[in-house]
């Protein structure tokens, strides 16, 4: 059988999230550095998986310090564990260009099932003749599931660092050179 491979465009893509700060702000954040594949067998979406895997030092909030901190074993603990990584395992329709995508999250060491409900947004042909891709991913994770516990309990009863983590990506990928599947 033949499968699409297509290569995650980290250059036309983004991957951002965003966490409560002292409960009534958010502090929104990225990853510069990440790449994946999509597999999806004879054409069907429906077989589709996902591969991606993120750089844990390149984490930016604009604030370098916070980076630093994020950085550090209270949070992703990079030098121990450098990447994150998500592997969708299978995908379940939705309604109309809307699909879930059902893999593993891997942070920190620690590896939890997830959904991604993913938008898909058609695809084009660049000037160079690339079949190109669109969607939009999004989820919501609590962050102490994957050992991320770190917090400050504020003196007005709440704590500096939300749990819930939310998650979108903006991905454009490229259709590679069809590959044969045993």
């Amino acid at each position: 059988m033949a499968a699409e491979r297509w290569e995650i465009d980290s250059s036309h893509s983004s991957l951002h999230f965003s966490v409560r700060h002292l409960v009534i702000a958010k502090v929104r954040g990225s990853f510069a550095r990440w790449s994946g594949t999509i597999q999806v067998p004879d054409g069907d979406v429906s077989k589709a998986t996902v591969d991606v895997t993120i750089d844990a030092s390149s984490i930016d909030t604009g604030v370098a310090d916070r980076d630093a901190h994020l950085k550090s074993p209270d949070f992703f603990d990079a030098a121990q564990h450098a990447e994150l990584r998500f592997v969708g395992r299978r995908v379940q329709p939705r309604s109309g260009s809307e699909i879930d995508v059902v893999g593993d999250l891997t942070i920190r060491g620690t590896t939890r099932e997830v959904v991604l409900r993913v938008e898909q947004h058609g695809q084009a042909k660049d000037p160079w003749g690339n079949v190109r891709a669109a969607f939009t991913a999004k989820t919501s994770i609590d962050r102490k599931d994957f050992g991320l516990t770190w917090n400050q309990v504020l003196e007005t009863g709440g704590v500096m660092v939300g749990d819930r983590v939310d998650i979108e990506a903006d991905i454009e990928a490229v259709k590679q050179v069809e590959a044969q599947v045993a």
